[in-house]
């Protein structure tokens, strides 16, 4: 089974072995196996956060093919739903919008499965997952047991959790949690929505902070990711992508002293020491440092046009598989430019994407 097969960026050698677990029993059961013999797992969701070496993965991918949405606890005002690990994160967004729940309109559109946004802390437009949920239930590969993982337990931070931390912190390509199903608390508001993102608001003809119908936010969500390339579509290769491939950097207010006067920046609070820190735009960043839509690499590594990878041509975050790119070409685009926006702003991008048996 190729990983190719299943990866938004489409890139990706071989498995030795594939598990397809049609449920969560199912995959405790592969997990707990597979664990207790050694050999090395990787769990696959939706496949669009995640970069695979070409020579593929030499242990068991267990894929998370489960789904499924549920309403679990109902009050007043909210309701309490549940979301398989395996379930189309859009899909179980636009089942949220018809039924008039207000929580995760402006998460609309993004790719991959439910399972896999909160290890990610997945955000976009105003929102991220860490404001509505509640709880994951999740297996513990430690200690061997399942177990209920609250908010507080996750500790978010900007695509951020303790569970990817727990990833980034071994040698392993399958973190310590594996999340089974997702809890969320959702709103009942009429159908409308608050906007809290300027951008959003401006498509919308509204005022940041003031409310739009929930079909009306999702409807121009949609259109303004598309319009990025963000929206998964088999004919358009600006789609073929793991998403942004660079977080937006949260450095020193310091720092941002040194940069152009027109460069993006918001507060991001104060590290340990104090310091006020501020998020800068990884786009405008790239852009600046002269990688503009469509920048590509031929085989010699030097810039062309026509490259089997290069940035979308409608969005400078994503490194994009033209249709016949290697994972070594889309490296090869996102390094250059890595060391691109280094050399010219003093300013280091972090990869967004988990990285499966290959580097940046």
């Amino acid at each position: 089974m190729r990983l190719a097969e299943y990866t938004s960026s489409r890139v990706g050698g071989p498995a030795a072995d594939w598990i397809e677990a049609t449920s969560a029993t199912q995959a405790v059961q592969a997990l707990r196996a597979l664990d207790d013999s050694g050999v090395p797992v990787l769990v696959l969701g939706g496949g669009s956060n995640t970069l695979m070496a070409d020579s593929g993965f030499p242990g068991t991918v267990v894929r998370l093919a489960f789904s499924g949405t549920e309403v679990v606890e109902e009050a007043d005002s909210t309701v309490r739903i549940r979301i398989a690990a395996g379930h189309s994160w859009d899909e179980a967004v636009a089942w949220s919008v018809d039924q008039g729940l207000t929580g995760l309109e402006a998460l609309s559109g993004i790719p991959g499965s439910a399972g896999a946004t909160p290890v990610q802390n997945v955000g976009a437009y105003g929102a991220d997952v860490s404001q509505s949920l509640v709880s994951v239930q999740a297996w513990d590969r430690r200690a061997g047991e399942l177990v209920t993982l609250t908010k507080e337990d996750l500790r978010f931070g900007y695509r951020d959790s303790v569970i990817k931390r727990s990833l980034l912190a071994s040698d392993d390509t399958t973190p310590r949690w594996v999340v089974l199903s997702v809890d969320f608390r959702l709103h009942h508001t009429g159908r409308t929505a608050p906007v809290r993102f300027a951008q959003l608001a401006h498509a919308l003809g509204v005022e940041e902070g003031d409310w739009a119908p929930l079909e009306t936010v999702r409807h121009h969500v949609l259109h303004l990711r598309a319009g990025k390339g963000m929206v998964l579509d088999p004919e358009d290769h600006d789609t073929w992508s793991t998403g942004s491939f660079f977080t937006n950097p949260i450095v020193p207010a310091s720092v941002r002293a040194h940069l152009p006067e027109d460069a993006p920046a918001y507060g991001a609070g104060r590290d340990a020491d104090g310091e006020p820190l501020v998020k800068l735009s990884a786009a405008w960043l790239i852009d600046r440092a002269g990688f503009g839509k469509g920048f590509g690499l031929g085989p010699d590594e030097h810039p062309i046009a026509g490259a089997r990878a290069s940035l979308s041509t409608k969005h400078t975050l994503a490194v994009t598989n033209r249709g016949a790119a290697s994972t070594a070409d889309l490296l090869a685009v996102a390094r250059t430019v890595r060391d691109g926006v280094q050399g010219r702003w003093g300013v280091e991008l972090h990869p967004e994407p988990v990285l499966v048996g290959c580097a940046l």
